[in-house]
């Protein structure tokens, strides 16, 4: 193996799937995770051991870092707690597929991942720690903030602008000159054609607000669901309930 040492915080889906493109494309040798959660502690995944929780990483001063919690707010927690012990920007890696082209004028930031698929076309920003799975579409003069996360098959049109740990779901599509609001969720399959607000939840077409209600409960166990402002059914997909794995 080869490459720059590097451990991956978490042990979720995405961190899974950035140890499988370093693994065919070895710019870091990912030498072990880390994870809070006490099971994974000492186990392997996907054959590399699990070092302990990411206070470990105190006594790693040699290895870059990457942050793969799949919701960005979550991202964005780990990130605070690593600095508190020490790990500073210029740890963190940036792991972009070697297919993906990443044109003069646009700009990566640190700790982002870009999945296999990713177009980036002109004067596109990623910002830091972001977010980006297969077959995503970048278009001119998008901006995505920290933290985002946007889902696969998520095509953006021109100057659209995504806010801090906002989360694009899986197909979702923006129209140009769109702003997506810090903390925002757009659901699976949505086609946003107007600004959406921080910290709320839209989806359908075209996307709608959501406004949670409770509904009796079945079998035991009371379930949440979604209604759109004028009182209709609608759903949303587990995966913006509890971000990608």
């Amino acid at each position: 193996m080869s490459g720059t040492p590097l451990v991956l915080v978490t042990t979720s889906g995405l961190a899974r799937e950035v140890l499988a493109l370093l693994r065919m494309h070895p710019t870091y040798q990912v030498v072990g995770f880390v994870d809070d959660d006490p099971v994974r502690q000492g186990t392997t995944v996907d054959c590399v051991p699990v070092l302990g929780p990411v206070q470990a990483l105190r006594d790693r001063p040699d290895v870059q870092v990457l942050v793969c919690a799949g919701r960005g707010s979550v991202r964005e927690a780990l990130v605070g707690r690593l600095e508190q012990l020490g790990v500073d920007e210029q740890r963190y890696a940036t792991v972009v597929h070697p297919g993906v082209e990443v044109p003069p004028g646009c700009s990566v930031g640190a700790g982002s991942i870009l999945l296999a698929g990713t177009v980036l076309t002109a004067a596109v920003t990623v910002g830091r720690h972001v977010a980006v799975m297969p077959h995503v579409t970048l278009t001119h003069d998008d901006v995505v903030e920290d933290y985002a996360t946007v889902c696969a098959g998520v095509h953006l049109a021109g100057r659209v602008r995504v806010g801090r740990a906002a989360y694009l779901g899986t197909g979702s599509t923006v129209r140009e000159d769109v702003r997506v609001g810090a903390g925002a969720t757009l659901g699976m399959g949505a086609a946003l054609v107007d600004d959406l607000p921080a910290g709320q939840t839209w989806a359908g077409v075209p996307a709608r607000h959501l406004a949670a209600a409770v509904r009796a409960p079945r079998h035991g166990v009371s379930a949440r669901v979604e209604t759109t402002d004028d009182g209709g059914p609608a759903t949303v997909p587990d995966e913006q309930r509890a971000g990608a794995a």
